[in-house]
């Protein structure tokens, strides 16, 4: 698995029409920053509405996976998602003219080719991983339904399926290296049963479902009468099968396509957690409403991981940002500048390191003879810290001033003295809202909490920028 984040290198655009909706769209691909992350473009639309692929704004999972935000709706995203994950592309902003990404062929191997074609490009930070803690797990009994997600350094994936049906019976499929996706996983197409096809289209779906994009399997003796009422519903001049298998004899392109499609769909719904995983992911007869519970629980754990864990520090990893890039963002230089390291950084979460040494100017004068860190200078640490979490919402943080507002709640735990490595882990406490900013910040030595404090701080334009 990458050790850096990716985006593409140029922009790369396909068109078809949207498998529920029927309404042809063009999709662009275009290369985005650090920690952008997967955000969908409405472009069609006025004020051309950004929706984040987030497991928070699906709306609907009526066969597909649809995510609406800023008043803008994208219809059936997981295939979309599953072409990014498993080229481990971090940082996409993908547009689109219209309400759903064309279904192509019915899986995501042609969203790959494009993305190949447009080329992979690596990008100057570390990919932010959740790494399953523990076992995670979701069942639904009255489905038969059941995930879990293990701890394990690596992303592995399997699935099974079992219709009841003569045709398509238990099948199972698996990846053990994300890199096999590609070849094994993105050209297994969508499918449904022949019995659903009325019932889906009387809900006013896949109407733009085609026999070259969705597989029909036919599991039960077709009369001549059904498949001529198939055809104009299909709008076609004629329809096939055999007693039983797939509607116009279509080949499948393995004997378990159906499972390495419900694959296919997994790993796209699990991209809304918004972090690449690490972990082994088992399910059962999985489905879009499952998928999606079981992302909101690995992302539960991931927030309560972010803001309970003592966190660790590893130095021989390379960091977010090193001093070089904090001077770039934050205006602070000697003797102020009082953080050398960011070693995590995401919406919500920043984690910086200070390493104390008796060579700083503050020893010469604060206890010389009882070397101690000044509790005002921890709190700016912290407080430097979280200016980098603050200036992150912004493309162009070298443009802004952040400015204290307020400390509460500061409490001072142990002291800290020269040698002493600080680890700053602060966490907003609600969405920034008018440039103000409220976070709150733990610092620890030694996995022992030394200081912790709620702040605010502002954020504003330098004047003439």
């Amino acid at each position: 698995m990458n050790d850096k984040q990716h985006t593409i290198q140029s922009p790369v655009t396909v068109s078809g029409i949207g498998l529920h909706t029927g309404v042809m769209a063009n999709m662009t691909f275009l290369p985005a920053p650090v920690n952008h992350g997967y955000k969908f473009q409405r472009i069609d639309l006025p004020g051309q509405p950004i929706v984040t692929a987030d497991v928070d704004n699906v709306v609907d999972l009526s066969r597909g996976t649809t995510i609406e935000q800023n008043g803008a709706r994208v219809n059936t995203v997981e295939h979309t998602l599953a072409a990014v994950v498993g080229l481990q592309i971090d940082n996409v902003l993908i547009q689109l003219d219209g309400p759903e990404p064309p279904i192509m062929d019915g899986s995501s191997i042609e969203f790959i080719l494009a993305l190949e074609a447009a080329g992979l490009e690596e990008q100057n930070a570390l990919r932010n991983y959740f790494e399953i803690p523990q076992g995670i797990h979701y069942r639904d009994g009255e489905r038969e339904v059941e995930l879990a997600a293990l701890p394990l350094n690596d992303y592995r994936v399997t699935v099974m399926v079992d219709y009841n049906s003569p045709v398509l019976g238990s099948q199972h499929a698996s990846i053990t290296d994300i890199n096999q996706f590609r070849d094994q996983i993105a050209s297994s197409r969508t499918f449904c049963f022949l019995h659903e096809l009325e019932a889906l289209y009387k809900q006013n779906l896949i109407k733009g479902g085609d026999l070259a994009n969705a597989i029909v399997v036919v599991d039960r003796v077709v009369t001549e009468e059904e498949l001529t009422n198939l055809a104009t519903l299909l709008n076609k001049p004629k329809v096939a099968v055999k007693k039983e298998g797939i509607l116009n004899n279509v080949e499948l392109r393995y004997k378990n396509e159906p499972a390495r499609h419900k694959l296919l769909d997994l790993i796209g719904d699990l991209a809304l957690v918004g972090r690449p995983l690490k972990g082994q992911i088992l399910a059962a007869r999985p489905g879009h409403a499952a998928n999606v519970a079981f992302a909101k629980k690995i992302k539960k754990q991931m927030q309560e991981a972010a803001i309970s864990n003592v966190p660790t520090y590893d130095p021989t990893k390379e960091p977010v940002m090193d001093i070089n890039k904090i001077a770039q963002t934050l205006p602070h230089r000697f003797p102020f500048l009082l953080i050398d390291k960011i070693i995590y950084l995401d919406e919500n979460t920043v984690i910086g390191v200070k390493n104390v040494t008796l060579n700083e100017p503050q020893f010469q004068g604060h206890f010389p003879a009882n070397p101690v860190y000044p509790g005002v200078y921890l709190i700016e640490s912290m407080a430097q810290t979280g200016g980098i979490l603050v200036l992150s919402t912004v493309p162009d943080p070298e443009n802004y001033w952040t400015y204290f507002l307020g400390v509460d709640k500061c409490r001072f735990r142990r002291k800290v003295i020269p040698g002493d490595t600080i680890i700053f882990k602060c966490w907003l406490l609600a969405p920034i809202k008018r440039g103000i900013a409220k976070m709150e910040g733990k610092a620890f030595v030694n996995g022992k909490v030394v200081m912790e404090a709620e702040m605010s701080a502002s954020i504003v334009r330098k004047e003439g920028v």
